[in-house]
């Protein structure tokens, strides 16, 4: 599962940024192994050796990267770990990997598509939605505006700002 991605490297001695996707922090703890790898190829696992905050990103370094070059070239690979790794949820939470396809429903039952992912921005969870016509429509992601998530059913229910959907 994708939990981040390398943003650029930090420093001389192969320190790199990460934009991290996961709520917690201890999947980044020294000692942790984490995957990397180009996106949609087949990731090495290395040892985290250690991980700090810095303006809203994370900065790591792992085993086997030891300058600016060796993690300038690792910019633009994903940092995943693998399923077994993740933290136990709670009863009324998931992981939003699992509802990537599920069905998008307004309150009233009508039909809004189908969610494709997930954008990173700073601040907020931005869901990608695709309409049955194809249009992109990006959600803010909150209790307020996703208020059931089904997973039985795979179906979300979303209640979206005025306006959203005629964007």
């Amino acid at each position: 599962m994708v939990i981040g991605e390398v943003v650029k490297p930090h420093g001389i001695r192969g320190e790199f940024s990460v934009a991290n996707h996961a709520d917690s922090p201890r999947l980044y703890a020294p000692g942790r192994r984490i995957g990397i790898r180009a996106p949609g190829k087949r990731e090495r696992f290395v040892e985290v050796l250690s991980c700090r905050p810095h303006q809203g990103r994370l900065l790591l370094t792992v085993a086997g990267v030891a300058d600016r070059d060796a993690a300038d070239a690792l910019r633009g690979m994903e940092i995943v770990v693998r399923s077994e790794d993740l933290p136990e949820l709670g009863d009324d939470e998931v992981y939003l990997h699992e509802i990537v396809g599920f069905g998008v429903v307004l309150l009233d039952g009508s039909k809004v598509g189908v969610l494709e992912g997930f954008l990173d921005v700073p601040g907020q969870d931005l869901w990608v939605i695709r309409s049955p016509e194809g249009k992109e429509i990006l959600l803010p992601a909150t209790e307020e505006t996703v208020p059931e998530i089904d997973t039985e059913a795979r179906r979300i229910v979303i209640d979206p700002p005025p306006g959203l959907l005629d964007l």
